[in-house]
C-alpha cells in the first residue's frame, strides 16, 4: 500500500464541490486522513477566494491510476481544462506526494512543487503529514512550515463538515 497526499481546491460553489469531493475519495479509496479547511485569497488572478485543505489516504493503486483517478473526480465536478492557468474552479485536485516516490513525467512531477511554494497547500500537510520527510528536501514538512515564509498570505479555518 501507498501512502498518498492530495491538495484539494475550490472557488465555484466551493462547500458543495469540497464536500463531493471527500465523499467521492472515501468511496473509492476508504479512511481519509483529512486537515483543516482554510479559506484564502486567489492567487495569481482576481476571483473568489479558494477553500483549500489537504487529505492523505493508502492505496494498492499505481501512481497512475490515482493520477487518473483524481483527473476524472475533477472533471466529473465541471472542471474544464484549456483556459488561463490561474482560473477559478469548481474542483482542483493535486497529487502531492505518493510514498516517497520522485517522478517527473509530463504533467506528472513528485512531489509536486507547490508543497513548498505556497502556504495553503505546505501548512494542511503539515498538519497532517508533520513528521514525513519531504522526499528530495530531506526535511520534515513540520520543519519546512516552521521555516516557510508566510508574508501576506492570509489563511482563515473554515467550518465545512468534512464527514
Amino acid at each position: 500500500m501507498a501512502r498518498v497526499y492530495v491538495s484539494i481546491g475550490s472557488n465555484i460553489e466551493p462547500e458543495k464541490h469540497i464536500r463531493a469531493c471527500l465523499r467521492s475519495l472515501r468511496e473509492h479509496y476508504g479512511e481519509l486522513i483529512v486537515s483543516t479547511i482554510y479559506q484564502t485569497e486567489a492567487v495569481g488572478f482576481d476571483g473568489p477566494d479558494f477553500i483549500n485543505l489537504v487529505v492523505g489516504y493508502d492505496t494498492a493503486e499505481d501512481v497512475h491510476a490515482v493520477a487518473d483517478a483524481l483527473r476524472e473526480l475533477e472533471h466529473a465536478h465541471g472542471r474544464s481544462r484549456g483556459g488561463e492557468r490561474f482560473d477559478s474552479r469548481t474542483l482542483d485536485l493535486d497529487l502531492l506526494l505518493y510514498d516517497d516516490l520522485e517522478l517527473s513525467e509530463g504533467r506528472l512531477q513528485l512531489p509536486r512543487g507547490e508543497i513548498t511554494r505556497y502556504a495553503f497547500v505546505l501548512k494542511p500537510l503539515a498538519e497532517i503529514a508533520g513528521e514525513r520527510v519531504h522526499p528530495t528536501l530531506g526535511r520534515t514538512f513540520g520543519e519546512l512550515w516552521a521555516a516557510f515564509d508566510r508574508g501576506g498570505e492570509v489563511m482563515r479555518p473554515v467550518g465545512i463538515d468534512a464527514e
